[in-house]
């Protein structure tokens, strides 16, 4: 299982940098589009259905304060990130400069999202209320959903600001390593820190969701009409979100 989870989190970032390399860069656009639509559908059905009314059965009322935290930290991130986390690409910026802050924004978003798949893995079959998500792949597809079309959003930035190839895919690559480590922090965590609620760190996570899924569901609308094709995938998201559940 960790294999397949550590697996999962690297290869969904370097996919995302090889479509980059593989289409157009106009086809990027509006295949990020899609997938970023799939993927909102996803996360905001997960969140709704699935973690939010397990996180209120499982822990104390005060949970969802740790939710709303999530959420505003999203806020911050993406003060930083420029929206990438949602398919913003914006090119303005120094050519052959590498974009540090939107790097750490998202390097910090990814360890985030790790920690509750360490926290999974390292209950391992106890039969315990702390530890009712623990043989739960929802989480794993939503992170993995959305890093590929991040990925392919880092990566197409990254060509505009005209960096080498090998600097590029140096970044990409510590991108993808960064939820890993989260997610042994997590493992850890889990093994160590008796007393202390580890869903917070879950409920932080799907607050992080709620405002990426949500900004990505209205933001994929153009003059504020979805097309079919994007409508769909939030659709298909939806659905696939419900017969995981």
């Amino acid at each position: 299982m960790i294999i397949i989870t550590v697996t999962s989190l690297i290869g969904s970032v370097l996919i995302g940098g090889f479509l980059v390399q593989i289409l157009q860069s106009a086809q990027n656009e509006q295949f990020i589009k899609i997938l970023l639509a799939f993927s909102g559908g996803f996360l905001l059905s997960i969140g709704f259905i699935h973690f939010i009314p397990e996180l209120y059965e499982h822990s104390s009322a005060q949970i969802g304060l740790f939710i709303l935290l999530g959420f505003l930290i999203q806020l911050i991130l993406e003060f930083f990130s420029g929206g990438i986390e949602h398919g913003h690409v914006h090119s303005h910026g120094g050519k052959n400069v590498i974009p540090f802050a939107v790097i750490l924004a998202l390097g910090a978003h990814a360890l985030f999202e790790g920690m509750p798949l360490g926290n999974q893995l390292a209950g391992g079959d106890i039969a315990t209320s702390q530890h009712h998500h623990e043989n739960d792949f929802s989480l794993l597809l939503g992170i993995v959903f959305h890093r590929i079309p991040v990925a392919i959003a880092l990566m197409t930035l990254l060509y505009q600001r005209e960096l080498k190839p090998f600097v590029s895919w140096i970044i990409l690559i510590a991108f993808a390593i960064i939820s890993p480590i989260g997610m042994v922090i997590g493992y850890y965590g889990q093994n160590s820190l008796e007393g202390f609620d580890l869903d917070i760190i879950l409920a932080i996570v799907v607050g992080m969701f709620l405002h990426i899924s949500t900004t990505i569901i209205f933001e994929t609308s153009e003059n504020h009409k979805f097309n079919f094709i994007k409508l769909l995938s939030i659709l298909f998201g939806f659905g696939l979100a419900y017969l995981l559940h």
